[in-house]
């Protein structure tokens, strides 16, 4: 298992998370996927073996959130897309 690459992944996949313009859609990331607070807004470089992410990377739990991360990103594209500053992502017929 290579943590450090799974861990990368979490910090992606919770920054991107964060972007998502529902609220309803982003907290069902907060419920499922990584924890409000858990990690840093805007963090994605890996701290040692302290680093929070690290907590993510077990096997089962690490393909479940990569399995909710997907889900949250295709009700974001039904819901409000993203939006990063001041940017709205642009769906399909609006």
């Amino acid at each position: 298992m290579n943590t450090i690459e799974r861990a990368k992944l979490i910090k992606a996949m919770e920054y991107v998370a964060r972007q998502v313009n529902d609220e309803n859609v982003f907290e069902s990331w907060l419920v499922s996927g990584v924890a409000d607070g858990d990690i840093e807004y805007g963090d994605l470089e890996i701290h040692g073996e302290l680093d929070e992410a690290l907590d993510y990377v077990e096997d089962k739990w690490f393909a479940e959130i990569m399995e909710i991360f997907l889900e949250v990103m295709a009700a974001a594209k039904r819901r409000g897309g993203l939006y990063c500053d001041g940017v709205t992502s642009k769906l399909k017929g609006a």
